[in-house]
């Protein structure tokens, strides 16, 4: 009996023993469940606010370099190009040359038919005849009164009237002389010649056409330019004024000849800017003694200009564009975002030249995200230099 009671005894204090462990052992499985949430949910929360921090790529703006070049289109022009148009009126007899032929100063292009003019002159040849017969009587008739005038025969009166119209029929004769001159001038120009060397780049006539004398009344019969050298006119914009000077080279390449580049050089400018497009006129002269360059024709112009130190440059995805207007975002020594306005020197596609707005030391934002405003905190992305180190930027971010 007392076994027994001793046996039970045991039972319960063992079974006492296992529930007090059973219920710290829970205890301490519950403490280890919160603990654990809790930190998970501390780190979600530091790795959700993380995320909601952007991450962008920055660099410092980079310098213009020594030299830069200008591209804009250009247009040849003959360096001297002359429309000839008829001097007289009449029917084309003949041409001689075509277009492309090469000609001389003062060769026959063609000539005209002046049945007008002729009949003209013989009318004022005949004129001259009879001013001529006129002025030979009036001389005699003056020379009789003057010697009747010794003798008392006639009065002094009456010579004088001789005289004066012996005087007047002279002038009548060279009045005549000058409109058979002036005749003969016209008949000269019944052949059309060349006035100096060059191309023939235009024939308008062709045999027996009507030709009206004067350069209003249609299209030049021919045209003679001389392409040895050509004119390249270039609209540059108002900004480079300043850097387009006389003597500057530039490149040119044209679409017949892609795998060739000339060379052509500033010679003057207009002096003064276009109200309409706001820039000015520049005239280049190029080379063309191989004939390879054809006036009237387009060219890419490549400006070799001498850049300005001062000037930065940011990648064209660093421009953010809205309602204040033209502005990149920089990030500050403590990753906050500073919005800056800016003013563009010139637009190169990829690159932007600025004329004002950043430090050379700032560090820019080449993608900068949408909404972006001053005072946002960013993270900076692991950038790598050509060596495959990180940057500078990096670098102190790392310190940070």
């Amino acid at each position: 009996m007392q076994a027994n009671n001793k046996a039970n005894s045991l039972s319960r204090r063992t079974l006492r023993i296992s529930g007090i462990l059973v219920a710290v052992f829970a205890i301490i499985i519950v403490v280890l469940g919160v603990t654990t949430r809790a930190n998970n949910n501390s780190n979600l929360k530091e790795w959700t606010n993380k995320q909601a921090v952007p991450t962008v790529s920055v660099n410092p703006p980079n310098g213009a370099g020594d030299a830069s070049s200008l591209d804009l289109p250009g247009r040849f022009e003959a360096y001297a190009r002359a429309p000839i148009y008829a001097r007289v009126s009449g029917y084309l007899k003949s041409w001689k040359v075509d277009i492309g032929t090469v000609v001389k100063a003062g060769q026959l292009l063609g000539e005209i038919e002046t049945p007008d003019l002729d009949q003209q002159l013989l009318q004022a040849s005949a004129d001259l005849g009879s001013a001529q017969a006129n002025v030979g009587l009036a001389a005699t008739t003056a020379k009789r009164w003057q010697d009747m005038l010794v003798t008392d025969s006639v009065s002094k009166q009456e010579v004088d009237d001789r005289t004066g119209d012996y005087a007047s029929k002279q002038a009548m004769v060279k009045a005549a002389q000058a409109n058979v001159n002036r005749i003969l001038a016209l008949k000269s120009f019944t052949r059309i010649v060349a006035p100096f060397n060059g191309t023939v780049t235009a024939r308008n006539t062709d045999t027996g056409a009507l030709i009206n004398a004067g350069g209003g009344t249609g299209p030049a019969l021919f045209e003679i330019s001389d392409t040895r050298k050509l004119r390249l006119y270039v609209n540059v914009p108002q900004n480079y004024v300043n850097s387009i000077k006389q003597g500057t080279k530039a490149n040119i390449t044209v679409p017949e000849q892609p795998a060739k580049t000339y060379t052509a050089t500033v010679e003057t400018t207009s002096g003064a800017i276009d109200v309409a497009s706001g820039t000015i006129l520049v005239q280049l002269a190029v080379d063309n003694a191989a004939g390879e360059l054809l006036p009237g024709g387009f060219a890419n112009v490549s400006l070799n200009l001498l850049s300005n130190q001062a000037l930065l440059s940011v990648p064209a995805s660093a421009l953010i564009f809205d309602q204040s207007g033209l502005r990149v975002a920089t990030v500050g020594a403590d990753n906050k975002v500073l919005v800056k306005t800016i003013t563009i020197a010139r637009d190169l596609g990829k690159t932007i030249e600025l004329h004002s707005g950043l430090n050379a030391d700032d560090r820019v934002i080449e993608n900068p995200p949408d909404g972006i405003a001053d005072g946002d905190q960013v993270n900076i992305a692991q950038n790598t230099s050509k060596t495959g180190q990180p940057n500078a930027d990096q670098k102190k971010s790392d310190k940070k």
